[in-house]
């Protein structure tokens, strides 16, 4: 589970304050520690950059994955870290938090987020796809690799499913997938992964 931490911060007063080691977002305001990801959660994020990577690099796109940088919606006291956030570099110049403090608001700035989920999965359903949509990124993928979302968004019974919200006339829309279903991205469509590899890390199923 997360740790929040009582005291009500600033965004400026959160990155000031943020230690190098260890994973803190800032949600309205309180600093929330995130729990340590598992392995298999460490494992399916360094395959989709892999997978990324390769992918806009043999397109020869303007795009880059950082480490660390943080999302920061323009009209809250918030910063997500997300797990894999895709950047188009050329837009960073207008970004006025990159060079100091490597935080994006801007939706030109980021062509795709994932979230693999972990135990605090209604941050990513809720929260992180409501601010995402509002502040216009196109596309948002929720690597739900344990079925842990509510039946609500992934249906009932639970299984492991990929959620890509793509926005379309200002709201996402969703799109599913699940075991062989080849996922359908719009800011790769050329991409050729099943979900199950995805799931698998590009591992064969045992």
């Amino acid at each position: 589970m997360t740790q929040a931490l009582p005291k009500v911060v600033s965004f400026e007063e959160f990155v000031n304050w943020k230690p190098s080691n260890g994973c803190y977002e800032l949600h309205n305001g309180v600093i929330v520690e995130m729990s340590q990801p598992l392995g298999d959660h460490e494992d399916i994020v360094g395959f989709l950059v892999e997978k990324l990577v390769t992918e806009y690099t043999r397109l020869n796109l303007p795009y880059r994955i950082p480490k660390t940088a943080l999302i920061k919606p323009l009209e809250s006291e918030t910063a997500y870290s997300p797990d894999i956030l895709l950047l188009n570099r050329p837009n960073l110049a207008t970004e006025p938090r990159w060079k100091n403090q490597a935080t994006v608001s801007y939706a030109e700035s980021i062509p795709l987020v994932v979230e693999v989920v972990s135990t605090n999965w209604r941050d990513d359903y809720l929260n992180k796809a409501g601010d995402y949509e509002k502040m216009g990124v196109p596309e948002y993928w929720i690597v739900d690799y344990l079925g842990l979302g509510g039946r609500r968004f992934i249906g009932n019974p639970k299984q492991p499913t990929i959620s890509i919200y793509q926005l379309v006339e200002g709201e996402y829309q969703v799109s599913q997938f699940r075991e062989s279903d080849r996922i359908l991205s719009l800011t790769f469509p050329e991409l050729n992964l099943t979900a199950q590899e995805i799931f698998n890390a590009g591992l064969p199923s045992s």
